[in-house]
């Protein structure tokens, strides 16, 4: 239940723009491109989705009650504690059946689809059958029928956890009323970490003319604006040594003491190679401050948990969210791949509240011309 660590720093950027621009800002009124992993992917979803008056389903501060009132229901702790029930996930069937949070993101979503999404949006899942990532976005669904996906197949797709939900399938047509077939799991199996991802949709549709900027022909750090805020990992833990996993067979790395070891490492290593690549891109330019990374890798024990959803445990994560802002702004070592506080640039809160007021300005600028 990590992506409860994010929602602090949402909050700060969302109370942050109401200030400077009045009650009515929204988060995806700011931002060219929002993309999402995962639980990323619904966050993404409820706040680029329109309601009736075409303005975002839920504000930035909605997020965290939603999380409070539905993630136990999503991640029952009777079935993830019952020994027969962990016999029974090791020989057949996911930890979780996936009906509960099917029905409350089909009830929220309805019929919307990608293409109504009020600012570019970019979701990444993974489809087992083919072998390839499937990237779902705003600029694709407009162009491409079979790639409008209804928004609630591409949420139940991108939070399809192996192990942990079961398989999503869905189908679309094409504009000539073909079928086309989709078997997906997590995004993060393709992408933990978006933020490269959004940055490579971002080159691919200036090339093709959809985004057009007086002074920006391609992808620019020092025209960019990067915010990128992560679900907290349990990297300091060190639960895993070659001593206890040089005994793993199969069983042992796809199940040791609840958590899913091969899941862990491909995506905690997915993740941070995004960081560096992306922190290496953006110091090469001198534009290491226009790359905003927040993320608390000191998680432990339960808060580390991708699926213990007890009301305890999201108000300790609520709590740690809080405190990250408190704590300086860091970069990765490109060395070590750790955190590291970076002297003389504030705190995160800091950091956040200054991307506010770029976010801001540039609208004003935009709506301005």
């Amino acid at each position: 239940m990590g992506r409860m660590v994010l929602i602090a720093a949402a909050m700060i950027l969302f109370v942050t723009l109401q200030e400077l621009d009045g009650p009515n800002a929204r988060v995806a009124d700011y931002f060219d491109v929002v993309a999402g992993t995962s639980t990323g992917g619904l966050v993404t979803t409820m706040l680029t989705a329109p309601n009736k008056d075409n303005r975002p389903l839920y504000q930035a501060k909605e997020i965290s009650s939603f999380y409070m009132q539905h993630g136990p229901q999503i991640f029952p702790q009777s079935r993830r504690n019952s020994f027969l029930r962990r016999v029974t996930n090791l020989f057949g069937g996911p930890k979780y059946d996936g009906k509960y949070l099917r029905t409350i993101i089909t009830s929220i979503l309805g019929n919307l689809t990608m293409k109504q999404t009020l600012t570019n949006t970019v979701i990444p899942t993974f489809d087992i059958k083919r072998l390839q990532p499937i990237i779902f976005s705003t600029a694709d669904a407009k162009a491409n029928m079979s790639k409008n996906a209804q928004l609630s197949d591409v949420c139940l797709s991108t939070s399809a956890a192996p192990t942990y939900f079961p398989v999503h399938y869905f189908e679309t047509k094409d504009a000539q009323g073909k079928t086309r077939t989709f078997n997906l799991v997590d995004g993060g199996v393709a992408a933990n970490n978006p933020t490269l991802m959004a940055i490579t949709h971002v080159s691919k549709q200036i090339m093709r003319g959809n985004f057009q900027y007086e002074d920006m022909e391609n992808v620019d750090c020092k025209k960019m604006l990067v915010l990128s805020l992560g679900t907290g990992i349990g990297k300091h833990e060190e639960k895993y040594n070659a001593t206890v996993a040089s005994r793993w067979g199969m069983l042992g790395w796809v199940f040791n003491n609840g958590a899913t070891p091969l899941i862990d490492i491909f995506g905690d290593a997915s993740a941070d190679m995004v960081d560096i690549h992306v922190s290496t891109m953006f110091q090469t330019f001198g534009s290491e401050k226009n790359y905003v990374r927040i993320q608390d890798d000191n998680l432990v024990g339960e808060a580390a948990s991708m699926d213990i959803a007890t009301r305890e445990n999201m108000e300790t994560l609520v709590q740690i969210g809080n405190g990250l802002l408190k704590k300086p702004i860091s970069r990765v070592n490109l060395e070590t791949g750790r955190y590291e506080p970076v002297v003389g640039e504030g705190t995160n809160e800091a950091a956040m509240v200054r991307f506010a007021q770029l976010l801001s300005e540039e609208r004003k600028l935009r709506i301005a011309n």
